[in-house]
């Protein structure tokens, strides 16, 4: 079975890094950036000048790119390569509707196509260890498990197209709140002299600890916002979950407050930035 992977960005090329050291037939790969393509090369990929040039070797094409209008972008390129036999994996973040249509125009070609959003950051991604929530046919799921299992160690069926995304913004969604709990409670501690480290210590012994606060102590004392998942990626995943919130008729006044932190953390310039450092907008930092 041949794999084509579309998109070698921060968590792309670990994934499909993954799949070419695991997957014991050909993987072919595309990026508008010539290098990722020449990196993923020297680990053993075929590399291919388009999306459409990949999508023609394959068997099972995976895209994982950073908006809606990318995604569309892919599969109105790739249409006519696609046929009955191939399954189709977007692992893309991007608006379930979207998603639902590009589900809807690939199925007419006869091909498969399920959407897999991932959860957890480059780290995991580099190990394999991503949670991957994942929205299609039950007969797509489970021919599709083995290749989104060389990537990711909690593979979930959510249930049919669209569902996979559902779940995903509804995760980062919930992350945000977390991450603005900690962000505001640890600047009130810091502002009456406890530092970030005690802090997530006293936390850890009570109905507070999370794993955000866990993984990203050292990072906030460090002042360190090296991009593991970046501020502009979750800017936009907390916009999606206004748009499916209003589009579902359910109010969220505790995620609207974390779009306004995002949306000032992107005024201010921090976008490349490591999500965490929306602590710097909480603590109006200049």
């Amino acid at each position: 079975m041949k794999i084509a992977f579309a998109g070698l960005g921060i968590m792309g090329e670990s994934m499909c890094e993954n799949i070419v050291k695991k997957h014991d037939d050909k993987v072919y790969v595309f990026d508008f950036v010539k290098e990722k393509v020449e990196k993923l090369e020297a680990s053993g990929a075929v590399g291919c000048s388009s999306n459409l040039e990949a999508a023609k070797q394959c068997d099972v094409f995976i895209s994982m790119v950073p908006k809606s209008e990318h995604s569309r972008a892919v599969y109105e390129e790739i249409l006519p390569a696609l046929h009955a036999g191939m399954t189709c994996i977007d692992m893309s973040t991007i608006d379930p509707s979207v998603s639902v249509e590009l589900s809807e125009m690939v199925k007419k070609t006869g091909a498969e196509f399920i959407d897999a959003p991932v959860v957890k950051s480059k780290p995991a991604a580099i190990a394999g260890k991503l949670g991957i929530y994942v929205g299609g046919s039950d007969e797509a799921f489970e021919a599709m498990k083995p290749i989104l299992s060389y990537m990711g160690e909690n593979v979930i069926h959510m249930g049919p197209n669209g569902k996979g995304l559902v779940m995903k913004i509804c995760h980062n969604a919930l992350v945000s709140q977390i991450q603005n709990g900690v962000n505001e409670t640890s600047a009130l501690a810091a502002a009456n002299g406890i530092d970030i480290m005690k802090f997530a210590e006293a936390i850890s012994y009570g109905g507070g600890q999370n794993f955000y606060l866990d993984s990203k102590k050292t990072v906030i004392r460090d002042e360190d916002y090296t991009t593991a998942f970046s501020i502009e990626n979750m800017h936009k995943d907390v916009h999606i979950c206004l748009n499916l919130a209003r589009e579902c008729g359910v109010n969220m006044p505790g995620e609207e407050n974390a779009v306004r932190v995002y949306d000032e953390a992107m005024e201010k310039g921090y976008g490349k930035e490591d999500f965490s450092a929306t602590v710097k907008v909480v603590r109006g930092d200049e």
